[in-house]
């Protein structure tokens, strides 16, 4: 028995609460029982669109603009410390499983973890198969192989890491959650009892490619349509983004199908992982923690995927707390909140102090009764990912629809108005309490609403001093292949 309750942080990476909020029975089970037997926080907004900022965020209790991981400077390394390092201060076990290439030490996010399982890594030893992982296909797998077989000169290692990926890896089902559940099960098994332990894990499925099992899928797709032809539909957000190739209305409702299927497979891959807690007389004494990063586009807006936009189908995300206080706690469910409130309120929740720490948090503890609840919430997007040279790159040259993405764009939202700012000197003002789907904007006719907004985030920004890091980052080239199936640095 430990003297403070573990902590456990689970991110269902590009779930959307347009799927999951509130949790029901038919999709998301798992959720729907924990959101029942702990608190459910229906009203939960990201700080960023996209996984490093908004994990940042999560880890820091800081917006994006203070910690300063973000398009522009994609690495973690502003002085500001993580919820990681504040635990282990006080005798914590820090762990982190990681499904995605972003949450790695690369990009700086191993901060304060004792140990960091990338899953799409078998062996740190050995060279980074991660890309056989995304490959649909054997001829792609051993593609991936023949490129990194000699990497680190360790070609044999290598070979058995491949073999190994390619029996125990089924694409089509899985993107890492059965992998990283087998890792953490015998990682309880093995562990000292005696240390609380604070446990992230990165689940990956619902982000592109959208491909569940048969089983998760079949449900969620129009009835006149196949499992087969649904999964042959092209993915490829960016190259939609340039006009490269097009999906219709229908293909769309169908990617939806999938999507949400995506998110049905993880939510039991998610049982699981209670269950394991479970076996290992850890779950009772856990405060959990299951959100997600981001959303995502998938037709929206005329967007595909989480990129260029801050539109609430990317920044509404589900958040789930059980555990401690939060159990059969429904009192607060309906506030505003974001992830900057709960490296703060994970901290009371285990009864630690964290002097010192607390003064960098830009958000406020569920469990502080003498805050005020939050009147807003404040979004950035700090730079285009991939930037516009990057897309060229790729793509050539870029019709002007796409240029129009290179621009900052800062959001912020009450429960009745939202306002999205970009650096461009465009204004979007959408009236959420009739129009949640952001559909007709209104800034043109309530100039009123768009100056009080305005003026809430030109006090928000004046609140800080942002970090003045900005630069690159230096990748491996299968850090940047795996980032690119991902849909990113393309």
């Amino acid at each position: 028995m430990t003297t403070r309750p573990n902590v456990a942080v689970v991110v269902m990476d590009t779930t959307r609460a347009t799927e999951t909020v509130p949790a029901d029975d038919d999709t998301t089970p798992t959720l729907s029982g924990l959101a029942d037997a702990g608190t459910e926080f229906t009203d939960a907004v990201a700080t960023a669109p996209w996984t490093l900022p908004s994990h940042a965020s999560l880890f820091t209790g800081t917006y994006p603009s203070k910690h300063g991981a973000h398009g522009a400077n994609p690495t973690f390394e502003a002085d500001v410390e993580p919820l990681a390092e504040t635990l282990a201060s006080v005798g914590y076990e820090t762990v982190a499983v990681s499904n995605n290439t972003w949450i790695s030490d690369e990009f700086g996010m191993d901060r304060g973890f004792d140990t960091v399982e990338k899953t799409w890594q078998l062996d740190g030893a050995g060279a980074d198969l991660g890309g056989m992982i995304q490959a649909k296909t054997l001829r792609g797998k051993l593609g991936v192989l023949r490129r990194r077989l000699f990497d680190g000169g360790r070609p044999a290692r290598n070979l058995l890491n491949a073999l190994y990926l390619t029996v125990a890896t089924d694409r089509a089902s899985d993107d890492g959650a059965a992998r990283t559940n087998d890792w953490i099960r015998a990682w309880l098994t093995d562990r000292d009892d005696d240390r609380p332990f604070f446990l992230f894990v990165n689940y990956l499925e619902p982000h592109i490619d959208y491909d569940p099992p048969r089983r998760h899928a079949e449900p969620h797709l129009p009835e006149d349509v196949s499992y087969e032809e649904a999964t042959r539909i092209r993915q490829a957000p960016r190259a939609y983004d340039v006009g490269d190739y097009d999906l219709t209305d229908r293909e769309f409702e169908i990617l939806r199908g999938l999507y949400r299927g995506s998110i049905s497979y993880l939510d039991e891959r998610l049982g699981d992982l209670l269950g394991i807690l479970r076996a290992a007389d850890a779950f009772a004494d856990t405060l959990l923690v299951v959100t997600s990063d981001h959303g995502e586009n998938v037709g929206e807006h005329g967007l595909f995927g989480h990129q260029y936009n801050c539109y609430n189908t990317v920044l509404r995300v589900p958040l789930v707390l059980h555990g401690g206080p939060f159990t059969g706690g429904h009192a607060a469910a309906g506030d505003l909140v974001q992830h900057v409130d709960l490296a703060p309120t994970l901290l009371d929740a285990a009864g630690v102090d964290g002097d010192g720490v607390r003064d960098q948090y830009q958000g406020h503890s569920f469990l502080d009764e003498a805050a005020e609840p939050r009147t807003h919430a404040v979004s950035e997007y700090v730079a285009p990912q991939p930037s516009m040279a990057a897309l060229e790159r790729r793509f050539g040259d870029l019709p002007p629809s796409v240029r129009r993405f290179d621009r900052r764009l800062t959001a912020v939202q009450t429960t009745e108005y939202k306002l999205i700012r970009g650096s461009d000197g465009t204004e979007e003002l959408y009236r959420l309490a009739d129009d949640p789907g952001e559909t007709t904007d209104r800034a043109a006719d309530e100039r009123s609403a768009v100056r009080l907004l305005g003026d809430v985030l030109d006090d928000w920004r004046d609140s800080f001093r942002p970090a003045s890091t900005t630069g690159s980052v230096s990748m491996t080239e299968a850090t940047e292949e795996r980032l690119a199936d991902l849909g990113y640095l393309q």
